[in-house]
């Protein structure tokens, strides 16, 4: 069975190639038309573990109305989203360089939560779950902030890095799951797709 993944991320993509999930990509759109359905500002008082499951299942649930509306085979849609969690806030991406450079500092020598939230739709019926995990950056130079910050890499991550990339030198300890830091955990992804009869591999 193939499936559809929401999501842009070449990382998802990546990880879907390697336990053997067929898929297609469905693509929302960005910038000011941006689909007011996924909206990714966080509510007012919203706990980080709720905002993941609240935009994970919007996502699933507006890719699969918009199988309809596209005309498209009807198949599972499968969601992600990944945010991090320190000191009670959410840390999303960096809205510029020098919000990443923020982000790192504030990262540096110190624990914090990576969480992705996980959803399946298909008609009609959602399935969830969730991936947590603790990440331990050792203390950071600022002069490798502002480099990797120049880099570009982090402006589309949460958290302003991507484990899988150069920041990986950064973590000192990780505790969960590598791969649901990286954005889609990949046992977690494959109980649930295997509910809705699409065994990976």
């Amino acid at each position: 069975m193939r499936i559809y993944l929401a999501s842009r991320s070449p990382r998802r993509r990546e990880l879907l190639h390697q336990i053997g999930v067929p898929f297609d990509t469905l693509l929302f759109r960005s910038g000011p038309r941006a689909d007011p359905e996924v909206d990714e500002t966080p509510l007012p008082g919203e706990a980080a573990p709720d905002y993941v499951e609240r935009l994970a299942r919007a996502k699933a649930e507006h890719g699969w109305s918009l199988i309809a509306l596209r005309r498209l085979v009807a198949q599972p849609v499968l969601s992600a989203d990944t945010t991090l969690e320190m000191d009670g806030r959410i840390i999303g991406k960096p809205e510029d360089e020098a919000d990443a450079v923020a982000i790192l500092r504030h990262l540096s020598g110190r624990t914090h939560v990576v969480l992705t939230g996980v959803a399946v739709h298909f008609r009609g019926r959602t399935e969830y779950a969730l991936s947590r995990s603790e990440v331990r950056f050792r203390q950071l130079e600022d002069e490798e902030i502002r480099r990797y910050a120049a880099s570009g890499e982090p402006l589309d991550k949460a958290g302003a890095y991507g484990i899988q990339g150069r920041a990986g030198m950064f973590v000192e300890h990780l505790s969960g799951s590598y791969t649901g830091v990286m954005g889609l955990p990949v046992c977690e992804t494959a109980l649930l797709l295997k509910r809705f009869g699409c065994k990976p591999l």
